[in-house]
Order: structure tokens, then C-alpha cells, then sequence
């Protein structure tokens, strides 16, 4: 067994987090001895298993600015990595293995003294942030340079998904490295261990007892498309009339105070659904806790996710895994998680098609039921921990085995 150390640039809640805090329940599960560095971590913003002392956690850096006068995000990320990557070096005990993700700056430097350094793509970097003008292209080339020359020292490359591998191949030509899928999984025990909440104490209101609940969950970011959930609602609410009283749209969303963004764009939500008549019907909830967004898919009907080109989507994995049925757009990961006509529907960026689809849900409890059970059963046969868990350690067992044998040679 080895020592394993997760390097993650901030440690708070999301997709990604979620991805590289079960890394670490896989590996801890296989043996290994795991720990956290990270530039950020607040405990009142994070996965409580970083939180109650499941996975120790050790932050460097957080003192380092993460913009500058609201601009140069990506350098600052960049700072911040190498800064923990030298930390690492100096003051922690070298592990066999370095498991980071997001950021490749680090892997050159970590590499100078950790044997193995294993990368975790969830979405070229470059292509997060292509938009711009002039001045943003020239900031942008030396760091899309350093993320391609970077990612190819690592002795590992992971992606999420087949649609980012294919991805990855087109935007690294000159990387001539073979890259694995590891699905993102959901930590099913966590799940099945959490006690249930009352909806009236998530939301903060008692609704009627034969109401349907429609279920969004992702961060209050504009690329996540939000607005579609709710265009889609003042529509259903034209398509239904009488019947739509008691139909309700939970938009449970990841909020950082510190994140313009996300103060912005949720200010913005909450002004369409006034604007669009659905306000009484849409329940704005901000960065539920675990428990609570457990207890959320339980008492929902249906789940909505309406990110394009979604990297992967950790979300329809939650929802199948809760039985529950899926809407999600037709392109990125939901078209390798979602299985059209049988666990869900994918539809086309419009709200128009969300809102036919949510008709269909609402007026067939029957189909929604079945949706929901072979769901499940889909999660269980390709995407369960325990198989997230099996091919993670023997990924990490042949990195081992390799040191190993170099050693000998």
C-alpha cells in the first residue's frame, strides 16, 4: 500500500470536488494512506467527509490573491498551485503518488522529488476560458502553452468521460500519451446512511401534499443554463393551466459569497421568475448540505439538468442512483449516463423541449416510475462505487508496481 497525496485547488463543493474527495474514499477504502492539500478549503463550504476528519486536509497558500482586480483568475490558479506544489516538497513526507486535477502547473515541480503524479482531466482548461477578445487570446497563450506542455509530464492521465477524451485528443495534438476513463460515481454509502429530512425543513415551507416536485441541482453559474428550468416552467405552466397549482421547481444551487458570479446570475434567476410569472412556484435554495441534497432527490419526482456540453454531470448519476427519472440536454456527458426513452430524456437546448418533457412526467406517473427503476439499474451496472472503487486502485496498484520495478532494474 502507498501514501497518496490529492492535490485539488480549492477544496469547496462541486463536481469536481465531489470527484476527487471520492478518489480519496476509493483509495483510503483500497488500503493506501490518503490526504488533502489544497489552496482553500472552508469548512463551512465543503464535503463533510473533508470536514469531520474522514480525509485530513492541509491548505498552503490561501493567502495568495485569486484575481486581481476581478481578472487574471487563471495565473492566480496558477500561483497558487505552484506555490502547494513547493509546499508539498519541502514540508510534507513525500508520497509515492501525487493524485491532482484541474491544474497541471504543478505536476513539473512535484515531480522533482514525488516518484508518480497522476492527472485527473475533467475539461481542458484552455477551452473553459476561450472567449475574449484581443488582449485575452495573447494573456491566454502562454498558459494554454504551460497547460498542454505540463499535462504531458504526468505519468497518469485520467478523463471522466469518452466526450472529454475525444476532446482532450483534439485540443493536445502533440501529446502522444493514451489517456483512461474513470467515471465520476456517486458515494452510494454515504447515501444510503443519511437520514431523510422533511422537505418542509430543506425548503423552509410546507407545500401541499400532492404536489410534484421538479428538482434542479448545480451551481449558480450562467453556463449552467438555469434559465431554462425556469422558461420551461412558465411554459408547462401555459400547457397544464389548472393542473400546474400544485407542480414546484426546487433550484438547489452551489453559492459562494466570495464568487461575483454566483451572487450575481442567482439574483438574476430569482428576477426571470418574477418577470415570468413562476415565482410562487420555484423554491431557491442556496449550497444545500449533503444531507439536505440527499433528502431533496428523495422527495423529488423528476430531475432537471440543463447544462450543454456538460464535461460529465455528476448530478443524473444522484438521480438514477435515487430512482429518480432525468431530463438533461443531448449533448456532453448525459449522453453516456442517461440512456434516452429508458432512464430519461436528453432534449435540445430549448426550454420549449424541457417543458414537453416535464408534461410527459407529470401526466404518466407510471412511465416516470419505470424511468426511475431502470434508472438505478444502470447506475448499478456502470457507474456503482464499487466500481469507481476497483478500477482507481488498480490504476494506482500498477503505478505502484511500476516504481517498484524501476527500482529493481
Amino acid at each position: 500500500m502507498g501514501r497518496i497525496l490529492l492535490l485539488h485547488p480549492d477544496l469547496g463543493v462541486g463536481g469536481a470536488e465531489r470527484l476527487v474527495v471520492d478518489a480519496a474514499l476509493a483509495l483510503k477504502s483500497g488500503g493506501h494512506e490518503v490526504k488533502f492539500v489544497t489552496t482553500h478549503h472552508d469548512t463551512n463550504h465543503c464535503f463533510m467527509e473533508t470536514k469531520d476528519g474522514t480525509i485530513p486536509v492541509t491548505v498552503y497558500g490561501d493567502w495568495l490573491p485569486r484575481h486581481i482586480y476581478g481578472r487574471f483568475f487563471a495565473l492566480c490558479a496558477y500561483i497558487r498551485m505552484i506555490y502547494a506544489a513547493f509546499c508539498i516538497l519541502l514540508f510534507e513526507n513525500i508520497p509515492d503518488i501525487v493524485f491532482c486535477d484541474l491544474v497541471s502547473i504543478c505536476i513539473p515541480i512535484l515531480k522533482l522529488r514525488c516518484p508518480r503524479v497522476l492527472f485527473y482531466v475533467h475539461f481542458p482548461d484552455q477551452l473553459l476560458s476561450s472567449k475574449g477578445g484581443l488582449l485575452k487570446t495573447i494573456y491566454r497563450a502562454p498558459l494554454n502553452y504551460l497547460e498542454e506542455y505540463t499535462t504531458g509530464k504526468a505519468n497518469k492521465i485520467l478523463v471522466n468521460s469518452q466526450f472529454t477524451q475525444g476532446v482532450f485528443e483534439k485540443t493536445f495534438k502533440k501529446l502522444k500519451i493514451e489517456t483512461e476513463i474513470l467515471y465520476p460515481t456517486v458515494h452510494t454509502e454515504f447515501f444510503d446512511k443519511t437520514k431523510i429530512l422533511p422537505l418542509e425543513r430543506v425548503i423552509d415551507r410546507k407545500l401541499p401534499k400532492n404536489s410534484f416536485i421538479l428538482l434542479s441541482i448545480n451551481r449558480y453559474e450562467r453556463k449552467k443554463d438555469l434559465h431554462l428550468c425556469i422558461e420551461a416552467m412558465s411554459i408547462l405552466q401555459t400547457l397544464l393551466r389548472k393542473d400546474f397549482e400544485n407542480i414546484y421547481l426546487i433550484m438547489a444551487g452551489g453559492y459562494d459569497k466570495r464568487v461575483e458570479e454566483n451572487v450575481e446570475h442567482y439574483l438574476e434567476l430569482i428576477g426571470l421568475a418574477d418577470e415570468l410569472h413562476v415565482s410562487d412556484h420555484i423554491i431557491f435554495l442556496r449550497s444545500p448540505s449533503d444531507q439536505e441534497k440527499v433528502s431533496l432527490l428523495h422527495h423529488a419526482d423528476v430531475v432537471v439538468y440543463t447544462p450543454r456540453n456538460e464535461h460529465f454531470g455528476i448530478v443524473p448519476l444522484e438521480a438514477m442512483y435515487a430512482g429518480k427519472a432525468v431530463i438533461a440536454q443531448n449533448s456532453g456527458g448525459p449522453k453516456e449516463s442517461i440512456k434516452n426513452g429508458q432512464t430519461g430524456f436528453l432534449v435540445d437546448s430549448d426550454s420549449s423541449d424541457f417543458a414537453g418533457k416535464m408534461r410527459i412526467f407529470v401526466c404518466d406517473a407510471t412511465m416516470r416510475t419505470q424511468f426511475g427503476k431502470d434508472g438505478k439499474q444502470r447506475f448499478m451496472d456502470l457507474f456503482s462505487f464499487n466500481a469507481f472503487e476497483e478500477k482507481l486502485n488498480a490504476i494506482v496498484k500498477r503505478l505502484l508496481e511500476n516504481r517498484e520495478n524501476q527500482k529493481t532494474e
